[in-house]
């Protein structure tokens, strides 16, 4: 049942968390996703230096390290980054927290919220005072063995207590992502009934402050052999980026796809080109408030690098030691350029 390759959830809780039943807490006013907020521009980090054509880690050494991470988002000023570090292969990962300082980024913390349970995915919200993600945390202490979306508010530069958002965006299934439009439409990764694929893309709109029945984005987005793992949409709704395993189109393991809207109708998802999809596992695409950026995962580096002679130990452990090891780093490029090639 568990798709080739690597799932940032482990592959028995995946498959528990498909199965499980199980109460949820009714929806709180304090933990619903706010309504949407004017686009803030996110600056570049690091700041003044305009996305270019190829993809460019995100503060490596420091942000992107011979560790696995994946994952990254930033306050709307750009100056606070949170992203996830995961012990290979994903058995366990936290949420770490960094900021832009004197011109380069600190060292990294576990975020307050975080370091006790599986928690992962961060993405803040339009005005900075609110950060969401998934984690298998217990609800009302009771633990359900699968993931919700959480919420948590900032504070100044603390962190208020994690608050579950409840249905009707969460399930008795799992729920792994979720971004959101300028109109505050949440669009979100889940396993519930109802599904056509392992994990499939919903959608909830806001409506008087309340989200609707979450509906299900149909056969162009969501199959029976594919494992949709995140939605990224735009603020304008015209497109959704998706990161999946099972794809025929692959280009090798888990990539990520594109699909524009028409007339309110979402269309066929498109790889992303060479420049963003390798051999190795591509995930967890996000865009800059400003549109400009595009934020991606890949595991790019020894297993993608073409050799025309064999390792020597030396090399090998060097490699293996290095932040192009084949494990998780972050990247940024141009979203015109990742899209490039994408558009009818």
């Amino acid at each position: 049942m568990t798709p080739a390759g690597r799932w940032k959830l482990a592959a028995g809780l995946v498959i528990a968390g498909l199965a499980a039943a199980g109460g949820r807490l009714a929806p709180a006013a304090s933990a619903a996703p706010q309504p949407a907020m004017p686009a803030v521009p996110l600056a570049a980090p690091p700041a003044g230096d305009p996305p270019g054509p190829e993809p460019r880690m995100v503060g490596e050494g420091v942000i992107s390290t011979p560790d696995d991470e994946f994952g990254g988002t930033f306050s709307p000023d750009g100056r606070t980054m949170l992203f996830n570090k995961s012990i290979p292969r994903s058995q366990f990962y936290v949420i770490c927290e960094s900021h832009w300082e004197n011109g380069r980024w600190t060292a990294p913390r576990i975020a307050p919220f975080s370091g006790r349970w599986r928690d992962s995915d961060p993405v803040f919200s339009r005005d900075g005072l609110r950060v969401y993600f998934a984690s298998d945390r217990p609800v009302a202490g009771v633990d359900h063995h699968n993931f919700d979306i959480w919420s948590v508010p900032r504070r100044g530069d603390g962190w208020g207590e994690p608050e579950n958002l409840g249905a009707p965006i969460n399930s008795d299934r799992n729920e792994d992502f979720i971004s959101f439009a300028a109109n505050g439409t949440a669009y979100f990764t889940s396993a519930r009934e109802g599904s056509q694929g392992y994990m499939d893309v919903w959608r909830s709109r806001l409506v008087g402050g309340r989200y609707t029945e979450p509906e299900n984005l149909g056969a162009a987005i969501n199959n029976k052999d594919w494992f949709n793992i995140e939605s990224w949409i735009s603020d304008d709704e015209s497109f959704l980026l998706v990161g999946a395993f099972g794809h025929a189109d692959s280009a090798g393991d888990q990539d990520i796809f594109v699909s524009y809207r028409k007339d309110g109708v979402f269309g066929p998802l498109k790889p992303l080109g060479p420049r963003v999809n390798t051999s190795a596992r591509e995930y967890s695409p996000r865009i800059s408030l400003d549109g400009k950026s595009f934020f991606f995962t890949s595991e790019r580096g020894m297993t993608t690098q073409v050799r025309t002679r064999p390792w020597t130990r030396e090399e090998f452990e060097n490699a293996a030691r290095s932040v192009r090891n084949g494990l998780g780093n972050i990247y940024r490029m141009s979203l015109e350029d990742a899209l490039a090639g994408t558009r009818e």
